[in-house]
């Protein structure tokens, strides 16, 4: 890249806290919650993750940019992240299989991005204030114009955004003439958890967010799916109604993340909203019908009460977050039912929690 001087640009957070840095080269501004990933790679699959719809994302690495973009590392159609706030943003990148720039990818999708913001004072803020409503601009010439801009976005708590990702028309992935069907409900699918259902002889049908139960039983299923997503799990109450079907008639059903709170809501436990969500792909979590301890992807600003869970006669915790002892996964007692608050497919991240995929598959054999 030829040297050129970039504009100026900031952060703004709700309380009136300013951090200062750079435009890419894509003027503007943009609005949402602000968080923060602690992935060390996987850029392009984060930047992507529907669950992630509504936010500004700080990225604790300190080089963004470095291995290009490529069309496989994609888990959506498009850009979910509503901005980009990092360290040492890379213009130029060295991978001989990468397509493009980073830098020419968000130009294509308008997508506003600012670098050498001190991110770890901006995260160590972050931490100790909580997950707030941010904005970042490049017009900093006017503060009190970007304040009253930022005081009009609603805050994530309450609000519903599974209907702004999901598919708006049913499709099918995989072989027809597959062993096993699977509905899944979207409510903000990534693409590696439906390429996991896929390998594993799989035939399955996405439905938009609020498709019935009696909808999604037509296509026969052996199983069914209730898929990770962005904003608070309470507002779907669509969801949560097939929910409770699928439990109550004892049909073999698997959720992940967002997913995971809908069954709980469905049972009756409250979800709240984190002080900072778990984002990235290093967090621990411990099995504990095993006993075994996995490192885990994770992406979640909501959870599930672990004091509601623990009284509740039919669920049994099967697994917890070992930094904070929240509930990490959950089975119904006699039941063909199961979830956890964590991203098995981990794109990107570790494998070692695909087995859940097996286990599920094991459920809908037996």
């Amino acid at each position: 890249m030829k040297y050129q001087i970039r504009k100026k640009a900031i952060v703004l957070l709700a309380d009136g806290t300013i951090f200062e840095g750079k435009s890419i080269g894509i003027d503007g501004s943009s609005t949402g919650e602000i968080c923060f990933n602690t992935g060390m790679t996987g850029y392009q699959e984060i930047f992507t993750d529907p669950s992630y719809f509504g936010q500004l994302m700080i990225a604790t690495n300190a080089h963004i940019g470095n291995y290009g973009v490529h069309k496989d590392e994609i888990e959506s159609e498009g850009i979910k992240i509503a901005g980009l706030i990092c360290r040492n943003f890379s213009f130029d990148y060295s991978r001989s299989s990468a397509e493009g720039s980073l830098k020419e990818w968000f130009e294509k999708h308008r997508l506003i991005a600012i670098s050498d913001v001190d991110t770890r004072a901006l995260v160590t803020y972050i931490r100790e204030n909580g997950a707030m409503n941010a904005i970042i601009s490049t017009e900093v010439d006017d503060i009190e114009k970007l304040k009253k801009k930022l005081s009009e976005v609603p805050n994530m708590d309450g609000l519903e955004l599974a209907s702004k990702v999901s598919t708006k028309k049913p499709y099918f992935i995989g072989n027809k003439n597959a062993t096993y069907k699977i509905a899944a409900l979207d409510i903000g699918i990534k693409k590696n958890i439906l390429r996991h259902f896929a390998k594993r002889d799989a035939y399955i049908k996405v439905f938009p967010y609020n498709t019935t139960f009696e909808e999604m039983s037509s296509f026969n299923p052996d199983g069914y799916f209730l898929s990770n997503g962005p904003g608070d799990p309470e507002p779907l109450k669509e969801a949560q109604e097939v929910a409770k079907e699928i439990i109550e008639r004892d049909l073999p059903l698997f959720g992940i993340c967002l997913g995971h709170q809908v069954i709980a809501l469905a049972n009756g436990i409250s979800t709240y909203k984190m002080h900072n969500g778990h984002r990235g792909i290093n967090h621990p979590v411990k099995n504990l019908i095993t006993g075994k301890g996995e490192i885990t992807s994770q992406n979640h600003g909501f959870a599930i009460d672990r004091e509601e869970t623990e009284k509740h006669s039919a669920i049994e915790i099967t697994h917890v977050h070992l930094n904070d002892a929240t509930v990490a996964g959950i089975r119904i007692k006699d039941k063909k039912c199961f979830s956890v608050q964590y991203h098995p497919e981990a794109s990107p991240g570790p494998h070692d929690a695909e087995y859940l995929f097996d286990q599920f598959f094991e459920m809908i054999k037996n």
